[in-house]
């Protein structure tokens, strides 16, 4: 997929001519030095909305013809997309994980999803809490910082976002959640939704993707003069597979079921995402904001569209973790541009970072790489040498390095090599005839 580089060229004013026109050139910036922070001193608001589950076709950035999302190509096409953008796991919680620490999960044992089941409900079980996210940093810096949404990082109030550095909270601490805020008997999901670890009353709740929507909205309107973080998990389009009449009504033309109510379920996010740029633009935030925007995984398989790509969430072929990605940032990357070296989710840690103007911590090991030279085209190689996914003990893995992508899959023990800039959709597979690429391949791992 090409697109025309849209970016516009700024070309030099004409000089004014005559003793007059110089001197109230330099009279007018004189006075402009001594007026408040110009927008480029002014640390940019920063927003991470991730789905949940959500394929890589299941966006009409990417190509599909059945679920137009205008609001998310409008933001898409004002930055950079990347053809290539990974999760670093093919399950929710280890790739929340990364996403958050900017490190692979193997480095601190979060290779698993967290436990549904209430027995763990008090256990001391979460995203290590030796781990710093990068909401702590925020924190640190002066940002004013929000979780919405799904957490799935840990049941006990040690692990929930108000311990882990977000001032805010709006959302649920388990992996799914019915979305009509009802409560299951026996399910982790019992506490329902939360607002700073207290229930929310079923009766002040809705639809649960526009109720995350509402509250995103809400906290730009409080917090618009201050810098803000806000990470805005949407549980979406996740089972339980619900969507409310409103939407089911835009998708009607679609004749699967399954893949109905998936696409009325993104069509919930994409109207979410439209409002969250609406408020931004009344603001006069949006120039100023970056926004990322990928999903944790592939899709689930139930009515979701990977595109032309083999597999599907919880695989490491490229339908489990190839998935939707864009960061939007109009004052600080260029827009219109497409970016096809591949990165991952570990990236957007030192990214946010480096845009806000912070030094990353020495005492953190990051994996992930600052994408802003990258995308700029200051720096013209790839972010990444290699590329791992790794199962829990290594039982399956992945290495993407330059062409090559090595897999051992997780159950049968089978072994894949695939050339990726030949055979990106994994159809042929070459362990046997590469030995040498094997090899190599599976030292980078070793």
């Amino acid at each position: 997929m090409k697109r025309t580089d849209k970016t516009s060229k700024k070309f030099m004013t004409k000089a004014l001519l005559g003793g007059l026109g110089l001197l109230f050139l330099l009279n007018f910036y004189s006075c402009s030095s001594n007026s408040a922070q110009t927008p480029q001193n002014i640390k940019p608001n920063l927003i991470i909305i991730l789905t949940d589950d959500q394929g890589w076709g299941d966006v009409s950035f990417n190509g599909s013809t059945d679920l137009p999302t205008p609001h998310l190509d409008g933001l898409a096409e004002s930055g950079v997309i990347f053809t290539q953008g990974y999760a670093s796991h093919p399950y929710c919680s280890p790739s929340r994980a990364g996403l958050l620490t900017g490190r692979y999960q193997q480095r601190f044992g979060h290779e698993n999803n967290l436990p549904y089941d209430l027995k763990f409900e008090n256990e001391e079980i979460g995203l290590p809490l030796s781990e710093t996210p990068i909401s702590n940093t925020l924190k640190e810096n002066g940002y004013k910082t929000a979780a919405i949404g799904k957490w799935h990082l840990g049941m006990n109030p040690l692990y929930w976002p108000t311990a882990r550095g977000f001032d805010e909270w709006y959302g649920f601490y388990g992996g799914g959640h019915n979305y009509w805020g009802t409560i299951k008997k026996g399910k982790a999901e019992h506490s329902g939704v939360l607002r700073n670890g207290k229930p929310v009353p079923v009766s002040e709740q809705s639809y649960l993707t526009d109720d995350f929507t509402k509250e995103t909205v809400k906290f730009i309107r409080e917090n618009k003069d201050q810098p803000f973080f806000v990470y805005l998990a949407y549980n979406a389009p996740h089972g339980p597979f619900q969507a409310s009449r409103k939407y089911l009504d835009k998708t009607d033309y679609i004749e699967d079921g399954a893949r109905a109510v998936n696409a009325a379920m993104v069509k919930a996010i994409d109207d979410g995402v439209g409002l969250i740029k609406q408020e931004l633009e009344q603001q006069g935030l949006l120039n100023n904001t970056v926004i990322v925007f990928f999903s944790d995984n592939g899709g689930h398989g139930h009515g979701s569209d990977q595109g032309p790509y083999r597999g599907k969430k919880g695989m490491l072929f490229e339908g489990g973790i190839r998935v939707p990605f864009f960061i939007s940032w109009p004052e600080g990357i260029p827009a219109g541009k497409i970016y096809e070296n591949p990165i991952t989710g570990l990236d957007v840690f030192p990214t946010l970072l480096a845009a806000a103007g912070i030094d990353q911590l020495e005492s953190i090991e990051l994996d992930g790489k600052n994408l802003l030279p990258y995308i700029k085209g200051e720096n013209v190689k790839s972010p990444h040498d290699a590329l791992f996914w790794r199962y829990s003990g290594g039982n399956g893995y992945a290495v993407r390095n330059g062409k090559y992508k090595l897999i051992k899959e997780e159950v049968r023990d089978d072994m894949f090599l695939f050339n990726m800039e030949n055979d990106p959709y994994e159809m042929h597979n070459l362990y046997t005839r590469k030995p040498e690429e094997v090899a190599r391949l599976q030292a980078l791992y070793d």
